[in-house]
């Protein structure tokens, strides 16, 4: 009973009396069906504007339709694959997995586990986790409708008009999904990528004979109850979310006030939208450009959405408040600086559900250079990769780049996220070493990510599922699946529910200088503090100049009687490319291979390799070299 005092006010005194109250008085509604009433269930249909008006409206969009794109057309490979697959039943789900949905798929089957939703549900009375529906985020992948760019894409590039099929697509979605209704409206983030991805088809088919009076009339009104539900359900992703979620419902809000100025509220969305995007901005992203969600793919879901407002707000002369232009450059410069020359991958590090919102190019998911380099582009930057300047002539601003920038070999810090990044020719270090003050994902404080010549070596172990078996999630969001410390079989942190740590661990000190010959890095965190208040893990990295050695010391103030776990996680078909030797009080300590798994993609878990180093003393001397 103490101890669940104790991890309530720890709750309490980490997410804030406004958090937990909020909560409290969310579920309350829910239950007693007050929550319920806010949201009606199939509306009456109200024809807000015709498809004339809503052609001969003001607002710009990225381009003004089909007709009007001249940039250069490459037909590839890749792009018909994709487009042959959405075509014939089967999608690729969160950049991984493909699954055979069949052409005639009914929107709200779980097609990883076989279960079907209850479309005749309020969504208030549809579970985020259930362990006989499985991961919902299966049955959202395909309602995101993101798939409906490798359509417009190939449309583009080979020049075959397939209107017909993406309205096809949106009417079948439509009278499968009654409003309000289903697990397709749980959540309004889902909903806010939905709205923005059909606003994008809508602009490209806006002369084709295929966007019928009597599709749009369908579709506009589905996007007025969209924009309804998010306007109203948006404190819970406010107060109880408060990450990438708020900031694409707020943006939604706006443009969706911005681009349908015909809807009854639509001066109210686009107002209050605004100034919520801009409070969210100012408060999610930090100074530095580093993100508090802790996650280089959301941080990437962060900047598409920065795009979208940039591109969107200067084509119809509107400015956002300066200090969001000042987060968007330094959210590039974080997420460019932490990018490997060789192939723009970044590491695999934090919560990454596979997200890609809008995907405008061909490259591989995990190579972030065509979505910073329309970042980069919409700031008035241009990043030195002409061939993957695709994303930016979709959003209109190509021709706005004027400047390069490529960060300096040598130390970069980013001392508000606890980043820490050493950058060589060819050699990319990355450390974690922070102070959390909002919600951690993984306990992974004071890991490190080594790549060579554009090869992750010492790898981070990725994420796998939100919604699993215990033990799978406990292992990808905790200490072990991370190139750090554990004392005995203990995580960093506390772990408390799906997304829940208690006791966040805290940077105690940091160092971070450059010799003639060296980098040095040395940071202590206070963690384990759930099994005592006074642990402290103190790790110094030296890196050699001119070489691929470093020397990683770990060492602790006191190890509450358990024993010191250091990790080595590597891929297995280049583990032969590491050699790792420790040494504790000066003798050689001898490693071993125990079962590690990795996540390069959600939803995916494979064999990996581990090292594990383990003493009973409270330091651990490791010397890395690359082959």
């Amino acid at each position: 009973m103490i101890d669940k005092l104790k991890r309530i006010g720890n709750l309490v005194s980490n997410m804030g009396w406004r958090y937990v109250s909020f909560r409290a008085y969310h579920e309350i509604t829910r239950r007693s069906g007050m929550l319920k009433k806010k949201f009606p269930t199939n509306p009456a249909f109200q024809q807000h504007f015709t498809l004339t008006n809503w052609k001969k409206q003001t607002a710009r969009f990225f381009f003004e339709d089909r007709e009007s794109l001249i940039f250069p057309k490459n037909p590839s490979a890749d792009l018909k694959k994709r487009f042959d697959e959405v075509s014939s039943g089967k999608l690729l789900f969160f950049s991984s997995t493909v699954f055979e949905l069949g052409k005639n798929y009914d929107w709200v089957t779980n097609p990883d586990t076989g279960y079907k939703y209850d479309v005749n549900k309020h969504w208030t009375e549809i579970p985020d986790y259930s362990k006989e529906a499985g991961d919902i985020k299966y049955v959202w992948e395909k309602s995101r409708f993101s798939y409906l760019y490798d359509i417009i894409r190939y449309d583009y590039h080979y020049g075959v008009d397939c209107a017909q099929l993406v309205f096809n697509d949106i009417l079948s979605w439509i009278k499968a999904n009654p409003i309000n209704c289903g697990p397709n409206y749980r959540c309004s983030q889902e909903m806010s990528i939905r709205v923005l991805n059909w606003t994008f088809a809508l602009h490209y088919y806006k002369n084709s004979a295929a966007l019928t009076e009597d599709i749009f009339n369908h579709v506009q009104h589905v996007i007025y109850w969209h924009l309804h539900h998010i306007y109203n359900n948006i404190h819970f992703s406010r107060i109880a979310v408060r990450n990438n979620h708020a900031i694409t419902e707020t943006l939604t809000l706006y443009l969706g006030g911005l681009l349908y100025p015909d809807y009854p509220d639509a001066a109210k969305w686009k107002e209050k939208g605004k100034k919520w995007f801009e409070e969210e901005i100012a408060y999610q992203v930090y100074e530095d450009g580093t993100f508090l969600q802790y996650s280089m793919n959301y941080h990437r879901v962060v900047a598409q959405l920065m795009t979208w407002a940039i591109a969107l707000s200067d084509q119809n002369k509107e400015r956002f408040e300066q200090n969001f232009y000042k987060r968007a450059k330094r959210t590039f410069l974080f997420l460019r600086t932490c990018m490997n020359e060789e192939n723009g991958w970044l590491p695999n590090y934090g919560a990454n559900d596979g997200a890609l919102f809008f995907r405008l190019s061909s490259t591989d998911y995990r190579d972030y250079r065509p979505q910073l380099q329309a970042l980069a582009a919409a700031l008035g930057t241009e990043l030195k990769f002409n061939q993957f300047n695709e994303d930016s002539h979709w959003y209109g601003t190509y021709e706005n780049a004027r400047k390069t920038w490529e960060p300096q070999v040598g130390l970069h810090e980013f001392k508000e996220g606890g980043y820490y990044i050493i950058k060589e020719k060819n050699n990319l270090t990355f450390l974690k070493c922070g102070s959390y003050k909002d919600r951690p994902q993984h306990a992974d404080n004071l890991h490190i990510d080594i790549w060579h010549n554009g090869e992750n070596l010492i790898m981070d172990g990725g994420s796998y599922k939100y919604n699993t078996d215990n033990d799978t999630i406990r292992f990808f969001s905790g200490t072990e699946s991370h190139n750090t410390v554990m004392l005995g079989d203990k995580d960093q942190m506390l772990k408390g529910g799906r997304f829940i740590w208690y006791y966040w661990t805290q940077c105690k000190n940091i160092s971070f200088k450059e010799t003639d010959s060296e980098y040095i890095f040395e940071g202590s965190i206070e963690a384990f503090r759930y099994l005592s208040p006074g642990i402290v893990h103190t790790r110094k990295v030296v890196k050699t100049k001119g070489s691929d050695k470093w020397l990683i010391t770990d060492s602790f103030n006191e190890t509450a009687g358990l024993t010191m776990r250091q990790l080595w996680h590597m891929p297995t078909k280049n583990k032969n490319k590491v050699t790792l030797k420790a040494k504790v009080g000066g003798k050689a300590l001898k490693g071993q291979e125990i079962e590690s798994w990795a996540s390069p993609m959600y939803g995916m878990k494979e064999k990996n390799s581990c090292t594990e180093f383990s003493t009973d003393e409270n330091t651990i001397e490791t010397e890395l070299m690359l082959k």
